[in-house]
């Protein structure tokens, strides 16, 4: 017995190391950011996040042996990383792709990078056009949540208070199209309510006689544009006694929704209480943000990070925004995925096993679970927050939406009230009987007949009168050619015919 208890020993210690499955490999990997700080996805907020994560995984156990050599790019939004991508790859193919963000950038290096068998992350490439991964985005994995998975908590909310019309209301820039791709994901979404869309180009006078126009005929209005817009668009309605409850408007700002609440109404100028009381009713859906013990030591280390680079003209690059947490945790999703395909035998150059090894999985972030469903999204959580104390203008979440399992949660804050269509016209009060025992329909009717009597004998005396003088003045006219005048009346005839 001691001797079979020996030999099971030995036998683990020689299959230990391939049960560990320790593997030694350098992983080119190909960053797109641009260097233009007015983007939230800058280089300098989120190279430091792809550089933790690097420390992380060297300080893995598991995943030591994974080497990650960084490269840095630039992107313009436009073709700088398709280029940039092109002439790398004539020396050597990247093994991992981080970006691009914007829409056409990242569509251009995605079809290139699937053609190649190159995996891509993106805490970007949000439109819904990139949902279709059949063929040309085969390689890409989104991990932030895309406009689709912002729409859902639209769609919830529709079925929830049983609302059936909205219009989508968006500043279109014809550049970049932020706002355009953001409502195209409910546009997308929602094919069984009543969509309609009203678009202006930025910098272009605001028409609000127009837009208020197109929002009396629908319940709802979703907003995706600048703060300043937002303002003019709400003091417009809130003039009109729009925002008194007969319609909903929302605001999506998925990004920086503190620039929205806690006094995004206040200018300093003589409308800041009316548009105050206006903002009362607009509601703003942003991403959920749930925080650990982890994540407040990254970010203390992002703020660190920026002020060590010397980047003071830049006041907020040291914040966490989706973006920075996303390149992050694309950093662990990778290293997760590679590790997972070279145990079953593949090569880090088998781009769609490892992508397959992304998809339809939960593995924890930086800021908590990250759910990545069966077609490379990322399943979305988003708040929705409102003004609950209207004297001081304050914001607060009072609801959240679970995008993996479909749920609303309603917090203590919430107000079924508040998110209830009122009645825009109010009934006509009901005028009391004082008809001697004619009903009022009965008395209407004969108010009605006296007054088109007294208009039908007015309009035969003036035309009897006035045919009395024309035969007068024909009967003393010395006219010479009769034909002349009868072709004009026969003309004036067929006018009136025309008529």
């Amino acid at each position: 017995m001691l001797c079979f208890s020996t030999l099971c020993v030995y036998l683990l210690m020689l299959l230990k190391p391939v049960l560990t499955f320790n593997f030694t490999e350098n992983i080119e990997v190909l960053v797109f950011l641009p260097q233009n700080n007015s983007y939230l996805f800058s280089h300098t907020r989120v190279a430091p996040a792809i550089l933790y994560a690097q420390r992380r995984l060297q300080a893995d156990a598991q995943l030591s042996g994974f080497r990650f050599n960084i490269h840095f790019e630039k992107s313009d939004c436009v073709n700088d990383a398709l280029f940039a991508l092109v002439d790398r790859s004539c020396e050597q193919k990247p093994d991992l792709i981080l970006g691009p963000v914007c829409e056409y950038e990242a569509a251009a290096v995605v079809r290139l990078a699937s053609h190649w068998n190159i995996p891509v992350i993106s805490a970007g490439a949000l439109a819904a056009a990139f949902s279709n991964k059949n063929s040309e985005f085969s390689h890409l994995t989104r991990i932030a949540p895309s406009y689709v998975k912002m729409a859902e908590t639209f769609t919830a909310m529709f079925e929830h208070f049983s609302w059936k019309s909205a219009l989508l209301l968006y500043e279109d820039d014809k550049e970049e199209r932020n706002c355009f791709f953001t409502l195209e994901g409910i546009y997308h979404m929602m094919p069984d309510f009543n969509i309609k869309t009203y678009a202006f180009s930025q910098g272009e006078r605001l028409d609000t006689d127009d837009i208020l126009h197109n929002i009396h005929e629908t319940e709802v209005v979703i907003m995706c544009m600048g703060a300043d817009r937002i303002r003019e668009v709400m003091l417009a309605a809130h003039r009109r006694q729009m925002t008194n409850g007969s319609y909903m408007f929302f605001n999506v700002d998925l990004f920086n929704a503190s620039s929205y609440g806690d006094g995004s109404w206040k200018r300093g100028d003589k409308y800041d209480n009316d548009a105050k009381q206006a903002y009362a009713s607009l509601n703003t859906v942003t991403l959920l943000r749930t925080v650990k013990p982890e994540f407040e030591d990254f970010s203390m280390e992002m703020k660190t990070s920026t002020r060590k680079a010397g980047f003071h003209e830049c006041d907020d690059c040291g914040s966490v925004n989706m973006f920075v947490e996303g390149f992050h945790d694309a950093m662990l999703l990778y290293a997760i995925a590679l590790h997972e395909a070279m145990k079953n035998g593949y090569s880090k150059k088998n781009g769609t096993e490892i992508t397959s090894h992304m998809w339809n999985r939960t593995f924890e972030g930086i800021a908590g679970q990250v759910s990545i469903d069966v077609n490379g999204d990322r399943n979305g959580d988003f708040s929705l927050m409102t003004m609950t104390n209207v004297k001081a203008g304050t914001y607060e979440v009072v609801a959240n939406y679970f995008g993996t399992n479909g749920t609303f949660q309603l917090l203590p804050a919430f107000s079924s009230d508040h998110f209830t269509l009122k009645e825009r016209f109010k009934q006509h009060a009901e005028i009391p009987d004082q008809s001697c025992g004619l009903g009022v329909s009965a008395l209407t009717g004969v108010i009605v007949g006296g007054v088109l009597g007294a208009a039908m004998l007015i309009t035969f005396y003036f035309f009897r009168k006035n045919y009395r003088i024309t035969i007068e003045r024909r009967t003393h006219s010395e006219e010479c050619d009769t034909g002349k005048h009868r072709q004009l009346r026969e003309d004036s005839i067929r006018s009136n015919l025309s008529a």
